[in-house]
């Protein structure tokens, strides 16, 4: 309560280890998503995710949103 503005995400103030759990959520999702398109692709396409969607988001490296 100092007053000062909220960081911004992507500040360099911002903690390391912030960075780096967001990375593994990324990894993790990414991981899962691509389980999903293995072993129950119907329930992608319940979502509305077309098979290149999914592709697409799977193929992104970690560090990319």
């Amino acid at each position: 309560m100092n007053g000062a503005p909220p960081l911004a995400p992507h500040s360099p103030e911002v903690a390391p280890q912030s960075l780096l759990v967001t990375w593994r959520e990324r990894i993790r999702a990414r991981w899962k998503l691509a389980q999903m398109a293995q072993e129950s692709p119907h329930l992608l396409r319940d979502l509305g995710l077309t098979k290149q969607q999914v592709e697409t988001e799977i193929a992104k490296p970690f560090w990319r949103k």
